[in-house]
């Protein structure tokens, strides 16, 4: 016969896997895939114990991995991309044109800015990370910019757009969640990512600056990198139409995984075409990634990359937190956590940090996207519907917290995309992901102030329906 899970129970997987991240990050530095599988192995655990069958909780994890099968299929492509991007010449165009005219007092603050962009209009955060990111990596080293302070605006511009984009997943999957609709979600979310991404520019212009001023443009430096670049590589302005194409697949709502399909095999196209690449060359660019031994070693370290192989640790590291999240969701681990918390909701204020704080909860024992938007979205929306609160407020909350927050996690299967797509370790890049600090903060101001939380009647059938779900 299975038992409810005590708190105590359902805390003991979540506390033994930041125990091993920990361990992992400081001591062992071996990554993050063996404390997730710590974390696996203790939910089942406990699972078993509270009388669940082995059977069963295969099952359990059988379901949550499912539900990422398309992002396991999106982050193959990608990796595909990157490699045929740079074969063709598409990035190194994009690092070459990019290092002769942006100014080094605006840089930090524009990558940002142009990430957000793009990112907006492709609706991808991985994809912007993955190309244009990569770029603006090169671009910084050139000019002598710290690379987690790149890596940091890189990301904060990805996750505008994850976040606003009605072509983002995890933007449709919130408002789903909580009954609401799409553009009312992302109206709502404008009143704490605009000011959030306004003060991140300011602070990146300040940051960058103070990196300009402490460190000397080196001219020679870029040039040896230009030239370098045109030793490998045709640089043609036209290249640049490839972005452009990308963005016009997007926004005529192409699905995500053929539209980046066309885009990854036009990269090998033009590879061949422009480059003069032999098809073996690029089957092999698009498996294992681009490689090239130039005499300028900082263009090797900058192109050397891409391919299929090269996302498969951190499709492993989504399969593990997906297989995670599936056992603490179907064993009832996550309700168990928020029942208490839960009890002492007597206000907006905590409703508002309750939502949050749950949110990071899902985000730091699984590091999935999906699990930390839909678990708490669940598990909340019939108490905003009893207090009378709007539920895009709930969309918007755990938007906040678990589309951009869990950049904060370092075993996030984000930030670890991101961290190895742009060769920065967590630990550097986060503390200048100022984006993901601003945003949950924003709403804690708003859930205690009552600014922009918006009331609604819900009629008893609604609420009833969903206590019933």
């Amino acid at each position: 016969m299975k038992k409810e899970l005590s708190l105590g129970m359902a805390i003991i997987p979540i506390v033994a896997l930041i125990a091993a991240a920990a361990s992992s990050i400081f001591i062992w530095k071996a990554g993050m895939h063996i404390p997730l599988m710590i974390g696996v192995l203790a939910a089942a655990v406990i699972a078993i114990l509270c009388g669940w069958k082995w059977q069963e909780v295969e099952t359990m994890m059988v379901k949550g991995v499912a539900r990422a099968l398309p992002a396991v299929f999106i982050l193959l492509i990608i990796g595909i991309i990157v490699g045929t991007w740079i074969a063709s010449g598409v990035i190194p165009t994009m690092i070459y044109y990019g290092l002769s005219i942006i100014e080094p007092s605006l840089f930090v603050p524009l990558v940002a800015l142009i990430t957000g962009i793009v990112s907006i209009t492709l609706g991808s955060s991985f994809t912007s990370i993955a190309t244009i990111g990569i770029a603006f990596m090169a671009i910084g080293e050139g000019l002598g910019f710290a690379p987690g302070l790149v890596a940091g605006a890189v990301i904060s511009g990805a996750y505008l757009g994850d976040k606003l984009s009605p072509l983002s997943d995890t933007t449709n999957i919130a408002p789903a969640m909580v009954d609401t609709d799409l553009f009312s979600h992302i109206r709502h979310m404008l009143w704490d990512t605009i000011p959030a991404f306004a003060i991140s520019i300011i602070l990146y212009w300040f940051v960058g600056n103070t990196g300009a001023a402490n460190n000397a443009v080196d001219a020679d430096g870029i040039n040896l990198i230009k030239t370098g670049l045109e030793s490998v590589f045709v640089i043609h302005p036209l290249l640049l139409l490839m972005p452009v194409f990308t963005i016009i697949l997007m926004m005529k709502r192409v699905p995500a995984i053929p539209a980046l399909t066309i885009v990854g095999l036009l990269g090998a196209v033009l590879a061949v075409l422009v480059q003069g690449s032999s098809v073996s060359s690029i089957v092999q660019v698009m498996t294992s990634g681009f490689k090239v031994e130039s005499e300028v070693a900082a263009v090797d370290k900058l192109l050397n990359s891409g391919g299929l192989m090269s996302m498969l640790g951190t499709i492993g590291l989504l399969i593990l937190a997906t297989a995670l999240g599936g056992i603490l969701e179907e064993t009832g681990s996550f309700e168990a956590l928020t029942r208490k918390m839960m009890t002492r909701v007597r206000s907006t204020g905590t409703l508002i940090s309750t939502t949050i704080f749950s949110t990071f909860v899902v985000a730091f024992a699984s590091g999935a996207q999906f699990l930390a938007i839909i678990l708490p979205a669940r598990t909340f929306v019939k108490t905003y519907k009893e207090m009378g609160i709007d539920t895009k407020n709930l969309s918007r909350c755990v938007e906040a917290a678990g589309t951009v927050g869990i950049n904060l996690v370092p075993w996030s299967v984000p930030i670890v995309f991101a961290g190895s797509v742009l060769g920065v370790s967590p630990g550097e890049l986060i503390p200048y992901i100022f984006f993901a600090f601003l945003v949950p903060l924003i709403n804690l101001i708003f859930g205690f102030t009552g600014w922009t939380i918006t009331k609604k009647n819900y009629p008893e059938t609604t609420v009833k329906g969903e206590s019933q779900s």
